[in-house]
């Protein structure tokens, strides 16, 4: 795609929206159209069978709905939308992202087990299974895949085995995995997947979606409508019989989503995947250099967030850090732990080894700036 002139480039380290391409950015610029014409209704109609195809879903079994708004949009689909009259939903909860899920069921009165842990560690698996098996009226299991609070990366497949096991439908929020790390829904048992086209695809923001079963969909019919526009079976059914949204869909971000897809598809799963991990390994080979330390165990983490544990003394300021950084071309996140000093550093638009190694050369003028010797002998 011609791009007419490039635009200022600054490197994405917060939790999203990402970095994106010129050619993303410049797709959105397209004459007027009325989103009802065949023209854009054959957009969306390919966007959709191509957001199936990113996670291998089979298309005879696999439909993607979309949506206008964030992320969290399709969490507050999902939750409202697929808990039958009576049942309950229970949400494996170790982190921001599946709190708000539990949230969300609190706010529309479903039944909600909260099984809660640690942020900063993996689901106990044993509690997950004994919940299930003893609760016969949870009807869907719900959890995340990759917390972008801290960056732990959950036992999906594991999770999604014992709710089909107990006769629950399993739904993950992978609104910062997918187009990132390589998911195949069906090897995964995942009934029901989100994401949002700031994330992982490096699209705009303004429109989010499901990947779910087919035969699943068409079971909400019959469920309680707890609400209008986030209905889940309206929105499809309006796909299904017309091809386009039920109210009106977000138009330029869809034309920046269709060239994110295109541009997804011409790198490639496994490269872009390779990329990311460079990404995530320069990050951890910075903050070594700098002295700085991490709150999650390397082994849990899902190579797209880093949670830094800052310095515990009056000298550091992280909007200082911040704000240092920004005016180079950098952006950074603060953390979402309490009680601890942190801050985020992620890796989840189009960025390169190289964009990491040039951030670590402005962080650690600013970490002299704020009057540290480094490395920071106390947190090495």
């Amino acid at each position: 795609m011609d791009v007419v002139k490039p635009v200022k480039r600054n490197v994405l380290l917060n939790p999203g929206p990402a970095t994106t391409s010129d050619a993303v950015k410049y797709a959105q610029v397209v004459p007027d159209i009325c989103p009802r014409e065949q023209e854009f209704v054959e957009i969306m109609t390919g966007v959709r069978k191509d957001l199936v195809k990113v996670v291998h879903g089979d298309a005879e079994k696999y439909a993607a709905v979309i949506f206008t708004g964030s992320g969290t949009i399709i969490q507050d689909v999902l939750v409202n939308s697929l808990v039958p009259e009576g049942k309950k939903i229970c949400v494996v909860n170790n982190g921001a992202y599946s709190a708000r899920m539990v949230e969300i069921a609190e706010y529309y009165h479903i039944p909600c087990v909260n099984l809660k842990f640690p942020s900063t560690e993996l689901p106990d698996l044993a509690v997950v299974k004994k919940t299930l098996e003893k609760d016969k009226d949870i009807a869907v299991v719900a959890t995340v895949h990759h917390e972008t609070g801290t960056g732990v990366l959950n036992p999906i497949k594991e999770i999604g085995q014992m709710a089909h096991d107990n006769g629950a439908i399993f739904v993950v929020d992978t609104i910062s995995t997918y187009g990132l790390l390589p998911i195949d829904i069906a090897e995964q048992n995942i009934d029901f997947l989100m994401s949002s086209a700031q994330k992982g695809l490096a699209g705009m923001t303004g429109a989010s979606w499901t990947v779910g079963k087919i035969d699943e969909i068409k079971k909400t019919k019959d469920y309680p409508p707890r609400s209008y526009y986030c209905n889940l079976f309206m929105q499809f059914d309006f796909f299904d019989r017309v091809g386009e949204m039920h109210f009106t869909p977000p138009v330029q971000t869809m034309y920046a989503l269709r060239q994110a897809i295109k541009e997804y598809f011409e790198e490639g799963e496994q490269a872009r995947w390779k990329r990311l991990t460079k990404c995530w390994e320069a990050i951890h080979k910075g903050l070594s250099e700098m002295g700085l330390g991490t709150v999650i165990d390397k082994e849990i983490q899902g190579h797209l967030v880093v949670t830094v544990r800052a310095p515990e003394d009056e000298k550091f300021d992280f909007f200082k850090l911040h704000d240092y950084c920004f005016e180079r071309g950098f952006t950074i996140y603060p953390g979402k732990m309490f009680g601890l000093k942190t801050f985020r550093l992620c890796n989840l638009g189009l960025i390169t080894e190289q964009d990491i190694r040039d951030f670590f050369v402005v962080a650690k003028e600013a970490f002299t700036q704020m009057g540290y010797s480094l490395p920071i002998e106390t947190l090495a």
